[in-house]
């Protein structure tokens, strides 16, 4: 597969390169492995993929994931790869997560104020931007049909057994940065929390032939 890295944008470069990808354990592949059955299959059929990224309230776990899976399915030149997210309650996107992208070398802009603003996230000059913003995993913004639903977190994954219009619905849970806020450690905590979600997304798309 022809990789397409020099459209990244260097900084982000520079995360993928030192990402721990060789730590993911046989356990944690083996529950990552319906999302490559799934993307591969797409694939080889040459279909769009549709990855909708779904957490209770679509404000951090769930855009960390969006985000990073977007930008490996660019990094390793996959097409028709288009990721969303979502929550079963619409919230905002944490304000520590947008801090966190950018120190990982995503630019982000605002794009509408407001209590749920509305963010514009680029991991290359010439890709179109993630639209990031809280929402329905069933908003209007996001596939009706013919995707896979990433459950992000346990309480989605336990309070959602049924998403309507999914394929296949695939439960790779995160622990929540959430438990850090207000802490000291609140910056860290979200640092690891989004390299362990790219580590493990480039893992997916790696696989993929």
């Amino acid at each position: 597969m022809t990789t397409a890295k020099s459209m990244l944008f260097s900084e982000i470069e520079n995360v993928i390169k030192n990402l721990k990808i060789e730590n993911i354990t046989a356990e944690r592949k083996e529950i990552l492995r319906p999302l490559v059955d799934f993307i591969q299959t797409k694939a080889i059929n040459q279909q769009e993929i549709r990855l909708n990224l779904i957490c209770t309230h679509n404000s951090r776990r769930s855009h960390l994931s969006q985000v990073w899976a977007q930008t490996a399915s660019a990094y390793f030149n996959i097409k028709n790869v288009f990721c969303y997210s979502g929550g079963t309650e619409a919230t905002a996107m944490f304000p520590m997560v947008a801090k966190t992208l950018e120190k990982q070398g995503f630019k982000i802009k605002t794009i509408a104020d407001g209590n749920n603003p509305i963010y514009s996230i680029k991991y290359a000059e010439n890709e179109h931007p993630i639209i990031g913003f809280s929402k329905a995993y069933d908003d209007d913004f996001n596939p009706e049909k013919e995707f896979a639903a990433i459950m992000t977190c346990s309480q989605a994954d336990g309070g959602c057994p049924f998403i309507a219009g999914a394929e296949k619905r695939i439960p790779i849970t995160f622990e929540d940065p959430k438990a850090f806020d207000n802490t000291p450690l609140q910056a860290e905590k979200y640092e690891e929390r989004s390299l362990q979600i790219a580590a493990e997304m480039f893992y997916v798309f790696s696989q993929i032939k």
